[in-house]
């Protein structure tokens, strides 16, 4: 893959292609919501997931944002707002996998424009690359 795919897809990702983010923030809502036993229909587990999928971009460069969102989410829907402390004590070890799920969607993301403006690399022109000496 060329670095010009990768030096403008990879930075574009991180600020509007945070699927783990995302679906963290759903994910918490929702158990939240679960934890004061209030029913939500599928079509509001949608409408919540696309205002979630609006309300993630740009959230990569602030640490806690996602706690922010969360908040916002849960007010918007009527959940108790206080349900965000049965998230505060474990996110911190939620987000190393949000970030892992942000990194993968974000380098697969990158390969697939790489793919589709012909500019990924075959195996044998990865390994000339890597070792022009060898070839």
């Amino acid at each position: 893959m060329k670095r010009k795919i990768s030096s403008f897809v990879m930075p574009m990702g991180y600020s509007f292609n945070l699927d783990g983010s995302m679906m963290y923030c759903t994910f918490a809502v929702l158990f939240i919501a679960q934890a004061y036993n209030i029913h939500m229909p599928i079509s509001t587990q949608i409408t919540m997931l696309l205002i979630l999928m609006l309300t993630s971009k740009g959230m990569a460069g602030v640490p806690r944002a996602s706690l922010v969102v969360i908040a916002a989410t849960l007010n918007h829907f009527d959940i108790p707002e206080a349900g965000l402390l049965l998230i505060l004590g474990v996110d911190t070890f939620l987000d190393m996998g949000r970030s892992a799920t942000n990194a993968v969607g974000n380098s697969i993301a990158t390969a697939v424009v790489a793919k589709w403006e012909g500019e990924l690399l075959s195996e044998s022109d990865d390994a000339t690359l890597a070792h022009p000496a060898h070839a």
